[in-house]
């Protein structure tokens, strides 16, 4: 292409080189002025075709040469981003599962088949919060024995002089060895220190109960008994305080999470629903109560669009270092070192094993191949074979993707390298970008050689054409007097 940029170049200022050499020739025969703007433009140009037809093929192969590493770039960062979840194993069951709305997420492991289910979310499980009532923050309230149990698990606090205060209560309960998953704090409001106990665990039987015994001194410790009641038919846990003029407060329930699956109405204690729908786990949110949304499961598409994304980042590099013969516009980096180290590395990664010997697994052993032709690279996928593999060997599927050296955590360390600062592309767009920088500096500097040269030119032969002219004009006043080649002067006819 420079090649042609260049010549193109060479026959226009030659060209005009031809049509300034007529204007002097005709300026000396007499015929007319010489054409001193034509000359002296074709005498420039004739002076830095070369240099600027070379500037503008180095300027235009430096940008294209850039804009092939931004194609290759975007390339290998689809493929980075398509197969984070491969590279760190987070990935590698048979199906997928996604809700059409919000506030319900799912994910579908050994077990699930593919499918569609309608589920409704009537209410979230939720954990016990109770509030005591009020008292001072340092009203010593007793002495005795504090009795807490939650989901059939208790522990006995035994209050003295020492911690009888409510933040010393709170802290011998979170310091209790037997703690059975109640959290307490304090919360001060307006009217003094309240007592908050909180659940762990949600679930409607996950109750908190406080009962008080062995009291010697009692100066409010005896009202803080509470019995709290889990609800048995889906609704919310109920409270009854020792001390009715003292009473406590429910800010928070204890209940399971209800749902209907295809109409069929379920329960879950925890949030994390595993027995609802085979091989599933669905996790619904406060956002999905009062919704019916739709779960689908289907096969996963993380390996086979790690294949295709693959596939992309091999077709980008074989179009970029493509030759036809004859044709004079080629790949942009065809014989490009940095593209034929990415492109091995990349190659032998896919094509190798992860582990050792026998032992190690290759992408061949889950169905996925490299095209019958070797000059192809691209990889095809065996949809049966990886099936199989996905349900019959996950273990082989995992170890080919582990997150310390599989396949696609060699490709991601690899394309980081690669593409990161410093890395073997920036490095080369670096001097790509200076060589650009250091081009236009001395098209600058020519432009500024041009403008110099052409006001030379124009005042020489502006010059010489006025001394033309004044030539031309002795020529004729002679010819006048003396006579030419055709005619006889005017002293030449009074010579009798």
């Amino acid at each position: 292409m420079s090649t042609i940029s260049t010549s193109s170049s060479t026959a226009s200022a030659n060209a005009a080189l031809q049509s300034a050499a007529q204007s002097i020739i005709s300026g000396s025969t007499g015929n007319s002025s010489m054409d001193v703007s034509t000359l002296v433009t074709a005498l420039v140009n004739a002076k830095i075709a070369g240099q600027t037809a070379a500037l503008t093929a180095k300027q235009t192969t430096d940008n294209t040469t850039l804009s092939a590493y931004g194609a290759l770039s975007s390339a290998l960062s689809a493929l980075q981003s398509g197969i984070a979840n491969l590279a760190n194993g987070t990935t590698l069951s048979t199906f997928s599962a996604t809700a059409t709305g919000t506030g319900l997420t799912a994910t579908a492991g050994v077990g699930a088949v593919a499918g569609t289910y309608s589920v409704n979310v009537t209410q979230i499980a939720s954990s016990q919060a109770l509030s005591s009532a009020a008292f001072g923050a340092t009203t010593q309230l007793g002495t005795g024995t504090l009795s807490i149990s939650l989901g059939g698990k208790s522990m006995n606090i035994n209050v003295d002089s020492s911690n009888n205060t409510l933040s010393g209560i709170a802290a011998a309960i979170n310091a209790n060895s037997s703690n059975p998953g109640v959290t307490a704090t304090i919360v001060t409001g307006t009217d003094g220190a309240h007592l908050m106990l909180r659940a762990a665990n949600t679930g409607a039987a996950n109750v908190i109960n406080v009962s008080t015994s062995n009291i010697t001194t009692d100066n409010g410790l005896s009202s803080l008994g509470v019995t709290s009641t889990a609800s048995t038919t889906g609704g919310t846990s109920t409270i009854v305080s020792a001390n009715s003029s003292q009473a406590w407060t429910q800010s928070g329930y204890a209940q399971d999470a209800e749902f209907t699956v295809g109409g069929i109405a379920a329960s879950s204690s925890s949030n994390s629903v595993t027995t609802a729908i085979a091989g599933v786990t669905m996790n619904p949110t406060t956002a999905a109560a009062g919704t019916t949304q739709t779960l689908t499961t289907a096969q996963n598409t993380t390996i086979t669009n790690f294949v295709s994304l693959y596939n992309t980042v091999v077709t980008t590099m074989s179009t970029l270092t493509s030759y036809t013969a004859g044709v004079s516009s080629q790949g942009a980096l065809l014989g490009d070192s940095t593209l034929q180290t990415i492109k091995n590395n990349l190659a032998t990664i896919v094509g190798g094993s992860v582990g050792s010997g026998s032992a190690g697994a290759t992408l061949a052993a889950i169905g996925i191949t490299l095209k019958d032709d070797p000059a192809d690279g691209t990889l095809v996928v065996n949809n049966s074979a990886l099936n199989t593999a996905l349900t019959s060997s996950p273990a082989t599927v995992t170890s080919l993707f582990n997150s310390t050296n599989g396949i696609a955590q060699q490709l991601n360390s690899s394309i980081t390298t690669f593409t990161q600062k410093g890395g073997i592309i920036d490095t080369r767009n670096t001097a790509l970008n200076a060589d650009l920088a250091s081009i236009t500096k001395q098209q600058s500097a020519l432009a500024d050689y041009t403008t110099q040269l052409t006001n030379q030119y124009q005042a020489q032969f502006t010059a010489l054409n006025t001394l033309m002219a004044t030539m031309n004009n002795n020529s004729q006043y002679l010819t006048a007097l003396f006579g030419g080649t055709n005619s006889a002067g005017a002293l030449a006819s009074n010579k009798g």
